[in-house]
Order: structure tokens, then sequence, then C-alpha cells
């Protein structure tokens, strides 16, 4: 994990977006206090953490058929 003080990320945020970038853990400190940490954005929309799933529109609006229908009375 790297950690820097707000001023010194400053200075160098071109190789803090980097190494956040390669998968690092990116703390940026006020006052030597953890307060914010840089993480990639595709990253943060993409992964799932468990799962990885593609589900088709029909899988959700597709009408249920008689079977289905039956199971339900």
């Amino acid at each position: 994990m790297t950690q820097m003080n707000l001023a010194e990320a400053k200075a160098k945020l071109s190789q803090l977006v980097d190494e956040a970038l390669d998968g690092g853990d990116v703390v940026i400190a006020r006052a030597g206090q953890p307060a914010v940490r840089l993480v990639p954005v595709a990253h943060s929309q993409r992964e799932t953490g468990f799962l990885d799933l593609t589900l088709d529109d029909d899988f959700f609006f597709a009408p249920l058929g008689d079977d289905e229908l039956a199971q339900w009375e």
C-alpha cells in the first residue's frame, strides 16, 4: 500500500494514478491521517467480486410458459 500526504501526492499524481491502474492500493492522507483511496473507475464499475454474469432481456421480460404459470397458481 502506498500512503502519501496530499502535498506530495499533488506533485506525484501521475505516478499514483499509474500505480492505482496497475492494481496498487493508493491512499492519500491529510496531516498524516488517511483521507481518500485512489481507485480506477473501470474496475469499480465492472467487478462484482464473485460473479461475472450477462443476461439477455428475455431472461427478465419474456412471458412465462404455461408450465411456469401453473406453478404460480
